[in-house]
């Protein structure tokens, strides 16, 4: 009689989980052969819980050239830019991609494909 009840309560008291982060717009800018790149990101932060906890960018083999720590939640914050600078490319790479993840979810499955001029 009181499972129910009690199974009912634990569901209302589970916090509440944010749909996977995405990429809003990437800016990619070159100087004296390293490069810097500014990324936009929305995700429903939720807090500690769940918020969007880091980037990277990748080498068309999926390779991490480098990577941007997100150091806490952006709940008051959305959509929010980060950067990343000093990011050396190597020579050839026309494309890169960018990809972002949560602390719930990881790494998500979507890379934004970002062409280098």
């Amino acid at each position: 009689m009181f499972k129910p009840l009690f199974t009912a309560a634990l569901l209302l008291a589970a916090p509440a989980f944010a749909d996977p982060p995405v990429i809003r717009n990437v800016n990619a800018q070159e100087s004296g052969g390293l490069w810097s790149f500014d990324v936009t990101i929305t995700h429903g932060d939720t807090g500690w819980d769940d918020y969007a906890d880091g980037w990277r960018i990748l080498d068309a083999d999926g390779k991490e050239i480098g990577m941007r720590d997100l150091a806490h939640p952006h709940v008051n914050e959305q959509p929010f830019t980060r950067s990343l600078s000093g990011v050396e490319i190597p020579v050839g790479l026309t494309e890169v991609g960018i990809q972002v993840r949560d602390s719930v979810g990881g790494w998500s499955p979507n890379i934004t494909r970002v062409p280098l001029r």
